[in-house]
């Protein structure tokens, strides 16, 4: 009886002794292991997505012909014709075929030709003209010997337009040479009470998905994701409120790495900001202090970002060593902010489809 006791008891000691090492954090030793081995799984997965073909396609040349949203020269085309280009008006297969004209025009914009019938809004052209967007609309000799092997399929479209507004909703796979690379969604809006909102998600082939979201307005909000199958492996979330003297002061702050999240919140009764806290795997590291370091105060700036490269952050773990967010993921950041950017204009794969939807829009009757 005496020896159950004793087992017994040296049972219950064991479980308490490593109930207390978990509850603090699962110590500070794991949270600066977890980091490190977080790190490395974002390097890893950069080092795949700046690879892929997607990734090139995403990323093509900002000199792509730009109509996009804004563009005052092509709303004065347009105008006449309607506010409005959805889906239905341009559904069908559109190839690129090579055009030489005496004198190039801007209201010349049939370069494409439609091939074919479908529900969705097929536009296909050489991979070539991808990767040197500002000829796309340059004649070349060569250019009749070109294969139409880079295919954009959209299977939603929807472009609403006016002089203050506009309302975008874009969703398509890509394929090059029968291959797929990806999917590209795109919500845009603006208008004078909102303001300004944008979502551009890319879903690599990979399986790597990449996600930038946006708005400006009363409340600022920027959030940039990068997951795979349903895990998250890097997060950065901003938001700001505008105050009574119409300046946009910080709400909401977090950084997400992992299993690792950081986060910083208005202080409760006051204006200020509380100290940011980190969490590993959602507990609470005690132990562990972070240092919010921005590299600008100018008032211009409404967002705080490791992506806008005007934040750092600064970890203290408990052994008393220190390493900072830039200084743990090395060049991969750069990559980071360089996909986003991406993201965030997403030059070639939408001013190609909304060329070729205007041109089927002002010239469906010669189709």
């Amino acid at each position: 009886m005496k020896t159950k006791s004793f087992y017994l008891g040296l049972a219950l000691l064991s479980f308490m002794t490593w109930s207390c090492t978990s509850q603090d954090g699962v110590t500070n030793q794991s949270l600066k292991t977890s980091i490190s081995a977080s790190a490395q799984d974002l390097t890893t997965a950069m080092s795949s997505i700046t690879s892929s073909t997607g990734y090139s396609v995403l990323s093509s040349s900002a000199s792509a012909p730009s109509m996009v949203k804004s563009s005052t020269s092509a709303s004065s085309v347009i105008s006449s014709v309607s506010d409005t280009i959805s889906l239905s008006q341009i559904a069908g297969i559109y190839d690129y075929k090579a055009k030489k004209y005496k004198k190039w025009s801007p209201l010349l914009f049939n370069f494409f030709a439609k091939t074919g019938t479908s529900s969705d809004f097929i536009v296909r052209l050489p991979e070539s003209k991808v990767k040197n967007p500002k000829l796309l609309f340059q004649y070349s000799a060569a250019d009749t010997a070109l294969v139409n092997n880079y295919v954009i399929d959209v299977s939603k479209y929807s472009y609403v337009f006016g002089r203050y507004l506009w309302n975008y909703n874009l969703a398509s796979t890509i394929t090059v040479s029968d291959v797929n690379v990806g999917a590209l969604t795109v919500q845009s809006s603006r208008n004078k009470t909102d303001g300004q909102n944008f979502v551009s998600d890319f879903l690599f082939a990979n399986g790597y998905d990449a996600k930038l979201q946006y708005s400006t307005g009363d409340t600022i909000l920027s959030v940039y994701s990068i997951s795979k199958g349903g895990t998250t492996l890097f997060q950065e979330k901003f938001t700001a409120i505008k105050d009574s003297a119409s300046r946009h002061r910080e709400k909401q702050y977090s950084l997400t790495i992992g299993n690792v999240q950081i986060v910083r919140n208005v202080a409760k009764g006051s204006n200020g900001l509380d100290s940011a806290q980190v969490y590993l795997g959602g507990v609470l590291q005690t132990k562990a202090i972070v240092k919010i370091i921005d590299t600008t105060s100018s008032t211009d700036d409404t967002e705080f970002s490791v992506i806008g490269n005007n934040r750092d952050l600064q970890i203290t773990f408990d052994d008393g060593t220190t390493t900072t967010v830039s200084k743990l993921l090395g060049s991969t950041i750069t990559d980071v902010r360089s996909l986003f950017l991406s993201l965030r204009q997403v030059y070639f794969a939408t001013n190609v489809v909304d060329w070729v939807a205007w041109d089927v829009l002002l010239n469906k009757n010669n189709m």
